[in-house]
């Protein structure tokens, strides 16, 4: 079955799970979900033009466009992990609780200056989007990037099975997604996977060296083929982001490296670009112009500049730790009237009330002028203080239009649910 599902995808021209963007041509897989049962649209899927449609579920009449298979999804994991072993190409992967997405967008950038380059898009790092990242390359790939998300133990290791990865790093370790790891060993051993199968499979691992978790967990495995990036030294900025000059400047080994991402809290990020591409054999000024011509979006470390106000915008996710490092960078990098938007960090489970409280004590300390709060998380330890609270984004957007902002230097910095991008238009 798996040989004639990798036939029916090279003859194909790509892999659709949702019948509403399929395009003739396409192989049809019918996932299932919670809210959701692909089978129910396999016929329309064929009727589109799909070349066949892989389900779970038999045709009322026989019809020979219809593969049917006994899980659907194990099918779509199973195939994406063939034709990564057909591919037969270098595969980097990239997991940790923060810079996942700005690592593995700086990554491709690089390695594209050499290679024809694959990376996946957006954040659909799951157990459904990385294989169909692995399922849109062909064999013009030269070299592809994954990045690997989990919430639970063993989610590492599973997609490390599908993506097969030759290299990789960890950006980092830190509280997030306390719900459904548990605690933060459980995040550390989750994450860890990825040591495990590159050390396993004579894998290369990045790893940042100011990061004492990171080492920590190296030497526990010995691991041997190691990069080792970020030079401590020399972690700190030149020049802060400015509303004259939309860069932020880090030094590296006395050279000038030059950025669009706001706050120092990116400097790792940017060095693993850096090695990642040394070690594929970027040339150094290749490397330099690629990070220089990122430009960040989707409301991930964005300087936005409008008619009245500076904003930093980092609000497709947030933790304890994202958000402690966002703090600190805008309050040391903004200047003038500076305004923290900030929205509740979720699935953080019964670690939830200190690490909100926390938050609270940080940004009251910061210096800000004003800060605008999101969430119930936060009701409880703003209470008797003078900041401005809000149970929604709807009700601060009432407030904002009411009571506009002008002049002001804004950090916006929440979680993505929160869907504080809501109130840019009125910033």
């Amino acid at each position: 079955m798996n040989n004639f599902l990798h036939q029916l995808l090279l003859a194909s021209n790509g892999v659709c799970t949702d019948s509403r963007t399929l395009q003739a041509g396409n192989l049809f897989v019918a996932l299932r979900g919670a809210n959701f049962n692909g089978n129910l649209f396999a016929a329309q899927a064929l009727e589109q033009g799909a070349i066949a449609a892989v389900t779970d579920t038999a045709p009322a009449a026989p019809d020979p466009r219809y593969v049917v298979v006994h899980d659907t999804l194990q099918a779509l994991q199973m195939l994406a992990a063939q034709h990564r072993r057909y591919l037969d190409i270098p595969i980097v992967a990239v997991t940790g609780t923060n810079g996942k997405t700005t690592t593995k967008e700086l990554m491709a950038n690089v390695l594209a200056k050499k290679y024809k380059t694959a990376a996946t898009q957006g954040n659909l790092n799951n157990h459904i989007g990385l294989p169909l990242t692995l399922l849109s390359m062909d064999k013009s790939t030269e070299i592809g990037v994954v990045e690997m998300g989990a919430n639970h133990p063993n989610e590492i290791a599973a997609l490390c099975n599908i993506a097969q990865p030759n290299a990789g790093l960890i950006t980092n370790v830190g509280k997030a997604h306390l719900e459904g790891f548990g605690s933060f060993e459980n995040i550390k051993k989750t994450k860890g996977e990825l040591y495990d199968y590159l050390i396993a499979h004579q894998g290369h691992i990045f790893a940042w060296d100011a990061s004492p978790h990171l080492l920590q967990m190296l030497h526990e495995r010995n691991a041997k083929s190691l990069s080792l990036y970020g030079e401590n030294a020399e972690q700190k900025p030149v020049s802060a982001h400015n509303n004259a000059t939309p860069y932020w400047q880090f030094l590296y080994k006395g050279t000038p490296v030059s950025t669009h991402l706001v706050g120092s809290y990116n400097a790792p990020n940017v060095w693993a670009a850096m090695a990642v591409g040394k070690h594929f054999g970027v040339a150094e000024a290749d490397i330099l112009e690629a990070i220089a011509a990122y430009q960040p979006a989707n409301n991930r470390s964005q300087w936005v500049s409008t008619a009245r106000n500076h904003i930093i915008v980092d609000a497709y996710n947030a933790n304890p730790t994202s958000m402690a490092a966002a703090i600190d960078n805008f309050a040391v990098l903004a200047k003038g009237n500076k305004v923290a938007i900030l929205g509740e960090m979720l699935e953080l489970g019964a670690a939830s009330d200190q690490e909100h409280k926390a938050i609270v004590q940080r940004a009251q300390q910061a210096g800000f002028e004003q800060i605008f709060w999101v969430g119930k998380c936060f009701a409880e330890w703003l209470q008797g203080t003078a900041h401005l609270y809000f149970d929604t984004v709807e009700e601060l957007a009432t407030h904002l239009t009411q009571h506009p902002l002008q002049g002001c230097q804004i950090l916006v910095k929440g979680s993505h649910d929160v869907h504080l991008e809501k109130i840019l238009p009125l910033l």
